[in-house]
């Protein structure tokens, strides 16, 4: 049996594509616009990711990693520079480090580094020399 051959979009078609896409038309009305079939354009925006081609090899990441930034950070108001503050804002520890909250902790923490002495042998040195003083403690993974 013969398979049908379905022609594909035209380089116009698929400029008109990505120019409805990027006005937030359904897939829907682009496929009406077009003369296709939605799941026609579907294929062509899922095989990129949604994402314009050209966008996404100026980027070297794969279609689903610029879907993903690009949807978590506005949309079609995407915004970079407010992506990346907000990505640092976020990255922040939500509360202060125990060595900072303890400078007297801190201070014996640094001198046994000083002598070479490794964190696991530290916290376990802690927990013998203050065993009643909760502050006293840190875990070696902290130290690191």
């Amino acid at each position: 049996m013969a398979r049908m051959v379905h022609p594909g979009l035209s380089s116009a078609q698929k400029a008109e594509l990505w120019q409805r896409w990027k006005s937030e038309q359904s897939l829907s009305d682009i496929g009406r616009a077009l003369g296709k079939h939605a799941g026609s354009v579907h294929g062509v925006l899922s095989a990129n990711g949604g994402i314009l081609p050209a966008t996404r090899c100026r980027s070297s990441r794969s279609p689903s990693t610029v879907s993903r930034e690009v949807s978590r950070n506005g949309g079609s108001t995407y915004r970079a520079v407010e992506a990346d503050s907000m990505a640092w804002h976020q990255a922040c520890r939500p509360k202060p480090c125990h060595l900072v909250k303890f400078p007297i902790l801190q201070g014996i923490v640094a001198r046994k580094l000083s002598i070479n002495g490794s964190p696991v042998q530290i916290a376990g040195w802690l927990k013998q020399q203050y065993p009643e003083d909760g502050s006293m403690r840190i875990s070696h993974e902290t130290i690191y």
